[in-house]
């Protein structure tokens, strides 16, 4: 699943006086439940969060030539507090210098997230101009580039981001970004914004589900009114202009599902509500099971709903988020049907909550740990769901995959599947990013379920380890939690593997205790795959 995303004063706070919801009874002992709400992130708050940022990392970290701009604010129903800032340098935006600074319940620092770990130094004034720099990707529109610091890498560079827009190979829409150094014109990397499900489809697989609906007139719109308005359209078989994700010109559209009665589909493709029926009850469990389990509300965490595009392109084998909205494609009808399936809506969901959280960068260790997140939560979705039309288990896409009914991947042995990794190298870095997700996906699948044969959901698992080690399981409840917090807590844009495991285990000694059963084996599930 690729990136469009396919298959972003002390006192002033605590006086906001935020409930937080509870998590699951049996996710932690009672008096180590922390839960995580929203605060305001604008306004004297945000003021008050800049200066003590500032404050706590002094001007060796921050230095006067450089902005904070609170983007999230979280506190904790300890009372604890956790800052996500994003960064600029000369009024340039700084890609990889965001932080999250966090500050117990007295206001006191008490550490920092960040993958840029020193001050900046370095020109603004670039040596390719925006014009060259355009020439160079044969760019033609001006405001298709934008100057920023990189700092993704070791030696932070000036940058111009060029976005080119168009089609990728299978029909999805593209929009690509690639970077290009400001001062030698050399491009450092490119990275696909459209994020998918690489695959093709299947039928429509949850039985009959419940619908909230807007009446309008005398007829139904499948609109839901209890979940931000989230609704669902039929674009036609129509595809997007090479302009849409630059200029918004050209984009796919349709109206909205619309019924004489209640009812919609008839669980087959022979009537296009069906697939329409899917689409929208994978936003509604997608959007409960976020609201459920972490009181997140919504993909945004603004309450505000995003919407579907269903019957997009013509045999489009699959399916994208793009920011504001998720797009199916419906197979090619043999080998694959709709992609509309619960996990796949799960996983692009996902998308959309890490990018308005870590916001993890889509290349590199950062963009595997992006897509191990969506395929993570894209399953305890289906878990959630509980439905005995498509019980949960750790397979992505089965039930679309008309031949084997085996999925695009599998969490319990990723290798499996010939090129994913289960154990990280060094060379991880450098792979697809649906390919190094193996390395996250294994190591939940161990922190969860444990090593070892096993039916789950009627499938049979059998997940071996790097090191020879046998591990056991603490619970998928208890390891989503604290892949959640360590994602929305202590995971900014540049994370890696190692980061991952130290966030993870930040979020282990918060939510049970340091030295607890369940952060050891946070440890021992991260040995297993060979993060150390």
């Amino acid at each position: 699943m690729r990136k469009t995303h396919v298959l972003a004063t002390t006192a002033a706070l605590a006086a906001l006086a935020i409930t937080a919801a509870g998590m699951p009874a049996n996710a932690a002992p009672k008096d180590r439940v922390i839960s995580t709400q929203p605060i305001s992130r604008s306004g004297s708050d945000a003021t008050d969060a800049v200066r003590d940022a500032r404050a706590a990392l002094a001007e060796t970290l921050v230095g006067a030539d450089q902005g904070l701009v609170v983007i999230d604010a979280l506190e904790d129903s300890t009372g604890a507090t956790h800052v996500r800032l994003r960064r600029t340098y000369d009024g340039l935006r700084v890609i990889g210098g965001d932080l999250v600074v966090h500050r117990n319940a007295s206001g006191d620092f008490t550490g920092s997230s960040q993958t840029l770990a020193r001050d900046l130094t370095l020109s603004t004034t670039p040596t390719i101009s925006k014009s060259k720099a355009l020439s160079l990707l044969k760019v033609t529109s001006s405001k298709a580039a934008k100057l920023v610091v990189d700092a993704t890498a070791a030696s932070p560079r000036l940058a111009w981001i060029v976005t080119r827009t168009g089609t990728q190979k299978d029909g999805t829409p593209s929009r690509l970004d690639t970077y290009v150094d400001a001062q030698t014109g050399k491009t450092i990397r490119s990275e696909q914004r459209i994020q998918t499900v690489d695959g093709d489809g299947q039928s429509l697989y949850g039985g009959t589900v419940p619908l909230k609906l807007t009446q309008s007139g005398a007829s139904f719109q499948l609109k839901d009114p209890t979940r931000g308005n989230t609704y669902t359209i039929d674009v036609n078989n129509k595809t997007d202009s090479a302009l849409c994700g630059l200029l918004g010109i050209g984009c796919a559209t349709g109206t909205v599902f619309t019924s004489t009665d209640t009812h919609f589909g008839n669980g087959t493709t022979s009537s296009r509500e069906s697939a329409a029926v899917d689409a929208q009850y994978g936003t509604d469990t997608t959007w409960d099971y976020y609201k459920t389990t972490f009181g997140r509300n919504g993909i945004f965490g603004t309450g505000a709903g995003s919407y579907n595009r269903v019957h997009y392109g013509k045999n489009y084998v699959n399916a994208f988020w793009d920011g504001t909205k998720m797009t199916y494609g419906d197979g090619n009808g043999t080998a694959y049907g709709p992609l509309t399936s619960l996990d796949v809506a799960g996983h692009e969901m996902s998308h959309g909550v890490t990018e308005n959280t870590a916001g993890l960068t889509y290349s590199g260790e950062s963009g595997g740990l992006n897509e191990a997140t969506s395929d993570i939560f894209g399953t305890m979705v289906e878990f959630f769901a509980a439905s005995a039309s498509d019980p949960g288990d750790y397979l992505i896409g089965e039930e679309f995959d008309l031949a084997n009914h085996a999925g695009l991947r599998r969490m319990d042995n990723p290798g499996s599947d010939g090129s994913s990794l289960n154990c990280w190298t060094s060379s991880a870095k450098n792979l697809d990013v649906h390919y190094s997700s193996g390395i996250g996906n294994h190591f939940f699948y161990l922190l969860a379920e444990g090593s070892g044969a096993k039916s789950i959901g009627g499938v049979g698992h059998n997940s071996p380890t790097c090191n020879g080690s046998s591990i056991g399981g603490i619970g998928r409840t208890a390891a989503a939690a604290i892949w959640y917090r360590a994602l929305t807590v202590y995971m900014t844009s540049g994370t890696t593997y190692s980061g991952a495991r130290a966030a993870t285990l930040s979020a282990a000694n918060d939510l049970y205790g340091t030295g607890s059963a369940q952060s050891s084996a946070v440890a021992a599930a991260w040995n297993a795959v060979s993060v150390s």
